[in-house]
């Protein structure tokens, strides 16, 4: 859910404090405090809504996690950090988080039993197949061969890319706009390009991607859904193995187009023989 950057910020704030871990006294405790500075558990209760004796097990909360100190005087007095040290805490607690997440769900994960992806997989929205290209740019050893529409072609791809030729993957474009060439040899300039009868920008499709000629991608954006697309949305088909019959069709187009295809090399009627639906 997200919240109106236009409305009070003092509820903006809860609201997000809450989304964080927050109880509610604690929120309403720690804006109070930020609005006021220095203050005693009466002052906060006046103006947070929240009991005076509540107050004081919002406070122990909120030293718990450093955003709070606690002057030992008569009566105690309460103060609270900055916005910006609060945001670095929640930040940094976030990353651990993530973390020790990735770590874990990494330790579950069986990469055998990942390697072949029977059958073809649809995934829908462009958030969720950037992630998918993402991947499968991340996780390429030799080669990836990528097309895409100038409007999908954003800094999270880029950034996979520049990182995969840094560790010496070859990259071979194709059937896509000049601007997207431009932009993907500024940050890959050993990338290749090569010659395509496919005129990509011309046509519904949004992207296509093969990466060590074992995870393949194809995308087409449709004229309804997504707010990042005007209006339209992106769903792709993807598979991944040796015998998947997505990455059999893809990878003989792409290697016949990448070989110079004439119709002495055109792929065999049979190319996706034998290969998993």
């Amino acid at each position: 859910m997200t919240t109106d950057p236009h409305g009070d910020p003092h509820e903006t704030a809860i609201a997000q404090l809450r989304h964080l871990g927050l109880s509610t006294y604690a929120a309403r405790t720690f804006v109070a405090l930020t609005a006021l500075g220095t203050a005693t558990a009466k002052d906060v209760s006046e103006v947070s809504d929240v009991p005076r004796t509540r107050v004081y097990d919002a406070v122990d909360e909120l030293h718990e996690l450093g955003l709070v100190d606690i002057q030992q005087a008569h009566p105690k007095q309460f103060w609270a950090v900055s916005a910006e040290s609060a945001g670095r805490t929640f930040r940094n607690d976030l990353q651990h988080r993530a973390d020790q997440l990735t770590a874990a769900l990494s330790a579950i994960n069986d990469t055998d039993g990942r390697g072949e992806q029977r059958g073809v997989w649809t995934a829908n929205g462009r958030a969720t197949v950037t992630d998918r290209v993402v991947e499968f740019i991340d996780d390429a050893e030799s080669e990836i061969v990528y097309m895409t529409v100038e409007e999908l072609l954003d800094d999270q791809v880029l950034d996979a890319i520049e990182s995969a030729a840094d560790r010496g993957v070859s990259i071979e474009l194709a059937g896509s706009p000049q601007a997207v060439e431009e932009r993907i040899l500024q940050v890959a300039p050993e990338a290749s390009v090569f010659d395509s009868r496919w005129l990509w920008s011309d046509t519904p499709a949004g992207r296509l991607l093969m990466a060590d000629g074992t995870r393949t991608l194809a995308s087409v954006v449709t004229p309804e859904g997504d707010d990042s697309l005007g209006g339209r949305t992106e769903t792709a088909i993807w598979g991944v193995g040796d015998s998947n019959s997505l990455v059999t069709v893809l990878k003989a187009l792409f290697t016949w187009r990448l070989d110079g295809g004439t119709a002495d090399t055109r792929p065999d009627d049979d190319a996706n023989s034998g290969s998993d639906v």
